[in-house]
């Protein structure tokens, strides 16, 4: 086994320590990483603080490091190679979903990068607010190595988010596109729509951010509380996407869409109501997405690699975890925290 240095929770709403924890010898198929940077996820504040969850805990499931051991089987990487890991490591690998691949919907659920339990071993996974990760080469990417790697990081979880249902919704040149809320999936969502060619608009409760919104691409910025702005933007957008992640009235974002016009969830996961006579009227469309299968995962960070996206991050030290953590909760980060990872490494 390959002992390593994590931070880990050891009980609901307590606080992250240095521990050593250990990591799987790596199998025929697997690859050893040397984590670098790992991205503080809002969901790691949820399973840090949720009394039916897996402790002792280690979070860190948006990580980019480099290849450090491969398996005897592993043919798509070699050691040396800068990789990037999202929050999905392992599924079952033959359901019409994984055929498909999106092993993110896979029917057996897919086993996550902490908190989840080993497909062959049944042992607890464990996330990457460590030194090392070891993981099947199918759940490894190639990152784009000249690209910032703090940036790149949160790709893997708020970037795959909001890359697919732009890809499912085939946004390009001439798609109008809302983003509802401007935090860590917001920020990205705008920047690869700009990206593919949409016109962009901002719907934001914050006037305050409407040169950020702009900085970031968007072509129009929509104060969701002035329902003038709002009357004013009925039917402007081809595909909105809801970014915040609490929950909130979906129905004046289904009166901005047009005909056809589909409204995607994505930041809050609980229940919703929506009055059936608000999707009738223009024949609009509710739905949602969950971060990303192996296809749209690596299709996203070759396109950042192509126009130089990436997420725009707070970078601290890792033994600054908990302070991250904190001020994440308050909402104090523009618009991603990313840990450092090299204060664990041995000199």
């Amino acid at each position: 086994m390959r002992t390593v240095t994590a931070y880990q929770a050891p009980a609901p709403n307590t606080p992250l320590h240095p521990t050593r924890i250990t990591r799987r010898e790596v199998r025929p198929d697997d690859v050893a990483i040397r984590v670098t940077h790992c991205g503080v996820c809002h969901s790691d504040l949820h399973a840090l603080n949720d009394p039916a969850g897996v402790f002792p805990l280690v979070p860190g499931h948006e990580f980019v490091g480099d290849v450090i051991a491969v398996g005897s089987q592993v043919r798509d990487f070699t050691v040396g190679d800068a990789v990037a890991v999202g929050n999905i490591v392992d599924s079952c690998g033959e359901c019409d979903m994984c055929r498909a691949e999106q092993e993110n919907y896979c029917r057996e659920f897919p086993t996550l990068t902490y908190g989840g339990r080993d497909r062959h071993d049944g042992t607890p996974t464990h996330g990457a607010y460590a030194g090392e990760y070891v993981v099947r080469e199918r759940f490894a990417y190639h990152r784009p190595a000249h690209l910032d790697p703090a940036g790149v990081a949160p790709l893997l979880c708020a970037g795959i988010t909001v890359w697919e249902p732009l890809r499912r919704w085939n946004v390009g040149a001439g798609t109008r596109v809302g983003v509802v809320g401007l935090g860590g999936l917001g920020h990205l969502a705008v920047k690869l729509a700009v990206a593919l060619g949409a016109q962009v608009s901002v719907f934001t409760t914050s006037a305050a951010k409407a040169d950020d919104a702009t900085r970031l691409g968007a072509h129009r910025t929509v104060v969701s509380t002035d329902p003038a702005a709002m009357a004013a933007a009925e039917g402007s957008c081809d595909l909105v996407l809801d970014c915040v992640p609490a929950p909130h009235d979906l129905a004046p974002y289904l009166q901005v869409l047009a005909l056809d016009g589909t409204l995607c969830s994505l930041g809050h996961l609980g229940p919703v109501t929506v009055e059936t006579t608000a999707l009738l009227i223009g024949r609009k469309s509710l739905a949602s997405a969950g971060s990303g299968g192996h296809r749209y995962t690596q299709d996203l960070l070759d396109f950042a690699g192509r126009h130089g996206i990436t997420a725009d991050v707070e970078v601290v030290p890792s033994a600054q975890v908990n302070t991250a953590l904190q001020r994440l909760a308050a909402g104090d980060v523009r618009y991603r925290f990313t840990l450092d990872l090299s204060d664990v490494h041995p000199s």
